[in-house]
């Protein structure tokens, strides 16, 4: 199987250099939902240039429309849509379902791709995804090779995984930390990166425990199972996704990797790289003591003053390089730009490998001592070395073709095409030879040049056989071809299945712990939610009613060949009534049968997302705590299934397979840890239990004095995550079924948009 090489472009530069270096494929983003919104993305006129010069050199183009689409943005989702047809790109990357469904029903011409964002991290997801129509899936990052094999042996499925770049702290789509910190949402392309801040822990220790380093798979991408190989970076420049493409294109088509190239990656930008979890479950992928871009390694200082360093450099050096070092007790390295350097002695524009050079540095306020490492941070030779050609401005543009009729008579000629007409006039003459004069008129009408059409059929009406000069051909198409507006219909919603109102809003409770619920009465709850795993006994709840009580898969579930015994056991003994937070839970739960709930981590910001959730098989949806009162109502008030409003709820910030803890893996018992984290004034637990981790906010999120207009058929109160005792959960629970605001809670997204 010919792996595909996937590159990214957040704009148009990005694009040619990946193409110039070998990129079988380029991914990127329009103006709006894109992941990366702060990339320079690109407008339809760039989109449709950028994907017929791809196309010329047979390579493709994917669009990312993969953020979440809250109601009123539907109409804007269409339009979007509608670029990505009339331009002719390959596929689309989705993660809403609501995105999903618009495009199977009113676009099925572009192939849809399920976004990382969308959390695929086992088969059973991937199944799932398939089975509501994408013909691709990207895996997690966090996943080992042998759960991507597990992955990719799906018959009929495309996957694709990432092998270079940048990576997130937290499984991609189930991170809320910026959105309910700042309302910049990671699920809508605005992430701040709150992960990379620097943090305090119970023993005053200041570090970046979340910051992570980049992956960089080099020869491990060589056994890669699936069918495309994805770099990051649509927010890198065109000289690193030059540079990148070019080390995986000469890997892969020679089998292994080059060194030289490999610096020269780690010169133009690079955290320390690491293989993440690749081959197993790997601690050594965060770096705690500085946080961005370090730079190639090229030596340890062995003298240092106020005004210079010394160090044996094992890389070639030039003046106006970039230098940095790592400084103990300084968040960021300390950065310079050489310009005066020395050896033994004398001043030279260059040092080469092995030699001993004194290096002039700039006024600082750092401790600079023997033994610091030094690094590379930028080359001049390495900013000229990665060239690339373009195509010139309207080269190339998305061709339409179209059919012409050519009538030529004594007193004019007429052009039409697609109900549009064009004329010259003339006096015109019998031609000495009628082939050539049709000849002539083929090759001028052949013509098309930076117009958007390409010639499918001519047919050619001169009974007279008359002679027409060239210079009125040329016209006559001119004109014709400016008058021919493109053929595109305009397409709709998708309708919506309409439902009948359930009634008065019932209350609903959900745990991870059913001790918390002692001190309820539970008459007040219509259900009860248990969040289970693989060791939960039925014995712990037997004192809710079991009419009453709904079973919750979590979200993340690396194997479930040890879950599914569980799942097994609990449906045999009746228990019929299940809610799921990933994809996987439809293809491990039965579809017959079974009252099924989505919770909010399978994303309903529109009313498509909850018809494609009903159509999934889904009874009911929850709405997310990231999503505005605002949209809540909308969405309520159009679902065609009934919602869940969560009210009260210790929100996962993220979800992670990097665990916190400083110990050995071996020497773990994997039971619950917390950690307590200060950022400035806030205030964090980091939950850390069988190799996972969850960040919450200390403070809980609390909607409930803006929950009762909402018109919810359902509100939520959930204990999940933290500990809490029964006196507390009863009080809080009390609090907000009348609803009150706790005191102490945050509020998140409730007063501003996101």
């Amino acid at each position: 199987m010919k792996k595909e090489l996937l590159a990214p472009a957040g704009d148009i530069e990005a694009g040619y250099a990946a193409l110039y270096y070998g990129a079988d494929a380029v991914y990127l983003g329009l103006q709006q939902f894109s992941a990366r919104a702060t990339a320079a993305n690109f407008d339809e006129a760039g989109l449709g240039e950028f994907t017929a010069y791809a196309h010329s050199l047979g390579r493709k183009v994917y669009a990312a429309v993969n953020t979440l689409v809250q109601e009123d943005e539907l109409p804007d989702l269409l339009h979007t849509l509608d670029i990505c047809v009339r331009t002719r790109v390959d596929a689309v990357i989705i993660q809403d379902l609501g995105v999903a469904r618009v495009v199977r029903a009113r676009y099925p011409e572009l192939e849809m791709h399920a976004s990382t964002q969308m959390a695929v991290h086992n088969r059973e997801g991937a199944l799932a995804l398939q089975k509501l129509g994408f013909s691709r899936v990207v895996v997690a990052r966090e996943l080992s090779l042998a759960e991507i094999e597990r992955i990719a042996a799906i018959p009929g499925l495309e996957t694709e995984a990432f092998i270079h770049g940048a990576l997130c702290y937290s499984y991609s789509g189930l991170c809320m930390f910026s959105s309910m910190t700042s309302g910049k949402s990671a699920n809508r392309g605005k992430c701040l990166y709150p992960c990379r801040s620097e943090f305090r822990d119970e023993q005053g220790r200041e570090k970046h425990f979340f910051s992570m380093k980049d992956m960089a798979l080099e020869e491990d991408a060589l056994k890669m199972p699936v069918l495309s190989l994805k770099i990051e970076g649509r927010k890198k420049n065109a000289l690193y996704v030059a540079a990148v493409t070019d080390y995986y294109r000469r890997l892969l088509d020679c089998g292994r990797g080059e060194a030289v190239r490999a610096q020269n990656i780690k010169q133009i930008f690079s955290r320390p790289w690491c293989r993440f979890h690749f081959n197993g479950r790997n601690k050594d992928v965060v770096d705690r003591d500085f946080v961005g871009h370090r730079g190639l390694p090229v030596g340890t200082l062995e003298k240092a003053s106020a005004r210079s360093i010394v160090f044996r450099t094992g890389h070639l050096i030039e003046k106006h390089d970039g230098i940095q070092i790592d400084v103990p007790g300084c968040e960021k390295p300390f950065g310079f730009s050489v310009l005066n350097m020395k050896i033994g002695g004398k001043s030279v524009f260059e040092a080469k490998p092995g030699e001993l050079v004194e290096l002039g540095i700039p006024p600082h306020d750092c401790n600079l001592a023997r033994g610091l490492k030094v690094y590379l941070a930028s080359a001049s030779s390495v900013k000229g070395a990665y060239p690339y050609t373009k195509p010139k401005p309207r080269e190339f543009c998305p061709r339409q073709e179209i059919d012409v009729l050519v009538v030529v008579e004594a007193g004019r000629i007429t052009a039409s095409s697609s109900g549009v007409e064009a004329e010259v006039t003339g006096r015109f003459e019998a031609a000495k030879d009628a082939a050539q004069v049709n000849a002539a008129i083929e090759k001028a009408f052949a013509k098309t040049g930076d117009t958007c059409w390409t010639l499918n059929k001519l047919d050619i009406r001169n009974d007279a056989g008359l002679f027409v000069p060239a210079s009125l051909l040329n016209e006559l198409r001119r004109q014709l071809y400016a008058r021919i507006k493109p053929e595109f219909e305009p397409r709709t919603l998708p309708e919506t299945p309409s439902r009948q109102v359930c009634g008065p809003a019932q209350w609903i409770i959900k745990t991870d712990n059913v001790r918390t619920l002692r001190d309820i009465d539970l008459q007040e709850a219509a259900e009860v939610v248990v969040l289970i795993s693989p060791r939960s006994n039925p014995k712990d709840w037997a004192f809710v009613p079991k009419n009453k009580i709904r079973l919750a898969l979590p979200a993340v579930c690396r194997n479930v060949e040890a879950f599914k015994p569980k799942i097994d056991e609990l449906l045999v003994q009746g228990f019929k009534k299940w809610e799921i937070g990933n994809y996987w839970g439809l293809s491990a739960l039965p579809g017959d049968g079974i009252d099924l709930s989505f919770d909010y981590q399978i994303y309903t910001f529109n009313t498509q997302a909850a018809a494609l959730a009903q159509e999934a098989g889904a009874g009911r949806i929850c709405l997310s705590p990231e999503d505005t009162p605002e949209n809540w109502r909308k969405v309520i008030g159009k679902s065609p299934l009934p919602a869940v409003l969560p009210v009260y709820e210790d929100v996962a910030l993220f979800t992670s397979a990097v665990c916190i803890r400083d110990n050995a893996c071996k020497d773990c018992d994997r039971r619950r840890m917390e950690t307590r984290l200060r950022r400035g004034r806030e205030e964090y637990v980091a939950v850390s239990e069988e190799c996972r981790t969850v960040l919450l906010d200390k403070r809980a999120w609390c909607a409930a004095g803006q929950a009762e207009t909402s018109a919810a058929d359902f509100y939520r109160v959930s204990f999940v995550y933290k500990q809490y005792e029964a006196a507390e959960a009863a009080d809080i629970w009390r609090q907000v079924r009348q609803f009150r605001t706790v005191a102490g809670t945050a509020q998140g997204n409730l007063e501003r948009k996101i």
